[in-house]
């Protein structure tokens, strides 16, 4: 399934259509009525294609779009000979709410048309990928791959640390200029992350911090690598030293450069099959990303220890970004066949991008409040003598009433409140769950109480039982002794 809110069709060459026919200023605006499907996409792109505005002045509107708004795609129809594209390319997605699709003359030419802003209009929307990604904890676990488990789960806000490894001081003096790497590209990227939640960033550098993996050598490269199935055994041993998830109230990633010691430098990392990966860095699901930074050998020979070493930052925030991109659930969209792909400005973040991701964290969010509504009246359906408090209640009423608010604004194509109404719903979803006056009868059933208390009673009653036993033995037979009479 695909979704999209609207989209809006121009021609750049021809008459204009009436204006009755098309509704709004030249403009065919579909809603969001059903998915993308075999059946309503046919349908509905022939309705668009037929009802294109033909206005002369459509170019001079390409060449100064104006900012869509959220939710909705702008696709220019342009003639089968502009200039506008290169001649090889038949459609362009920008880094806004556009796209551009060439035209064609020919006998069919509302179809083939109509097939290729269906492509675009795929690209740049949900897909089932993204969808599943959102749903993978509401899912069997041997539904989805663990590439659908990778990206985090939606929270009202998100923490992420920069740490530099330097394990061995004595040979390397490194320096990184972390404070400036943050503001030219993290700070761009997360402030056009702004409406999916808060974020705190924060640095350091530990020193005699080594790997949890001996690396082993390569005697053809003279070098050291460290495998893919030794990957996973990398973080425990690191995690131990970063102390930056113990006392956090929100989700935490772990970004690491590490340089390694010199003993066992250089340093690569290399994929299952063996290669050496090209940019020298692999990330966790949910955790981070590490990246081994190798010293330049010629340093060594230039000077002595300790080897001064400054960070190429850009190289190193490359893969950063993008591997926090791909945390988030920001992948590369499938572009279709002889498409100009126009990558993400300086923010790193394409408008369209965060549409896709406002509409999967909803629609997670949605699933999560749903789920702990659901069991929380299957909680209250197995206790029959349980008693809801007003405030309890209240927060049902609330969660209840966000869910609505929250699929209402996802149909009107208002992303943004959506998202607002989605979090609402699972806060107070999840507040009326763990309210303190029904947590101990969810860990304290009274259907289970004596299955609970018997081990605790059990050991000090067998005593006492034992005792009284006694007593009664002992007091029988002193009545059973006859009175000495002289």
């Amino acid at each position: 399934m695909r979704w999209i809110t609207r989209v809006s069709a121009w021609a750049t060459e021809g008459q204009a259509c009436p204006q009755d026919q098309l509704g709004v200023s030249g403009r065919w605006r579909g809603g969001l009525g059903a998915p993308w499907g075999p059946e309503g996409e046919g349908m509905v792109f022939l309705l668009l294609v037929h009802h294109l505005l033909l206005s002369p002045e459509a170019e001079t509107t390409l060449a100064e779009p104006q900012e869509q708004a959220e939710g909705s795609l702008t696709v220019y129809v342009i003639s089968e000979h502009s200039s506008l594209l290169p001649q090889d390319r038949m459609s362009y997605i920008g880094p806004k709410r556009t796209a551009v699709v060439r035209g064609i003359m020919h006998r069919e030419a509302f179809n083939i048309i109509g097939r290729r802003i269906i492509q675009v209009a795929q690209a740049m929307s949900l897909t089932e990928d993204v969808l599943a990604a959102a749903l993978a904890d509401h899912l069997p676990e041997d539904k989805w791959s663990s590439d659908k488990r990778r990206p985090l789960k939606s929270s009202l806000g998100y923490e992420i640390t920069f740490s530099l490894l330097n394990p061995d001081p004595k040979s390397h003096d490194v320096y990184w200029d972390i404070e400036g790497a943050v503001r030219r590209y993290v700070r761009p990227f997360l402030n056009a992350l702004s409406a999916v939640g808060n974020f705190s960033v924060d640095s350091q550098i530990l020193y005699y911090a080594v790997l949890g993996v001996n690396p082993r050598f390569d005697p053809a490269s003279s070098s050291y690598y460290l495998a893919a199935h030794s990957l996973p055994h990398v973080i425990n041993p690191v995690e131990s030293r970063l102390g930056s998830s113990a006392a956090s109230l929100y989700p935490v990633l772990n970004f690491l450069l590490y340089v390694p010691e010199l003993a066992h430098s250089p340093l690569y990392i290399q994929d299952k099959d063996g290669a050496p990966v090209a940019t020298n860095a692999f990330h966790s699901p949910r955790w981070g990303g590490i990246m081994v930074y190798n010293v330049d050998p010629k340093a060594y020979n230039a000077s002595e220890l300790p080897v001064k070493v400054e960070v190429d930052i850009v190289r190193v925030m490359e893969v950063f970004l993008a591997q926090l991109r791909l945390l988030f659930g920001i992948a590369q969209p499938q572009v279709p066949p002889k498409c100009l792909f126009s990558g993400p400005q300086s923010e790193g973040l394409m408008a369209w991008e965060l549409d896709r991701l406002l509409w999967a964290r909803s629609v997670e969010n949605l699933a999560t409040a749903t789920t702990t509504l659901t069991s929380l009246a299957q909680l209250l359906g197995k206790i029959s003598n349980i008693v809801i408090k007003d405030d309890v209640a209240s927060e049902v009423y609330k969660a209840v009433a966000a869910v609505q608010k929250a699929a209402e604004e996802l149909a009107s194509g208002h992303l943004a409140s959506a998202f607002v109404a989605s979090q609402e719903a699972v806060t107070s979803s999840e507040r009326a769950f763990f309210d303190p006056s029904l947590l101990h009868l969810l860990y304290f059933p009274d259907d289970q109480k004596f299955a609970i208390y018997i081990p605790l009673f059990l050991p000090m009653a067998v005593p006492i039982l034992l005792s009284l036993v006694k007593i009664f033995l002992e007091t029988r037979k002193s009545w059973k002794k006859p009175e000495k009479t002289d």
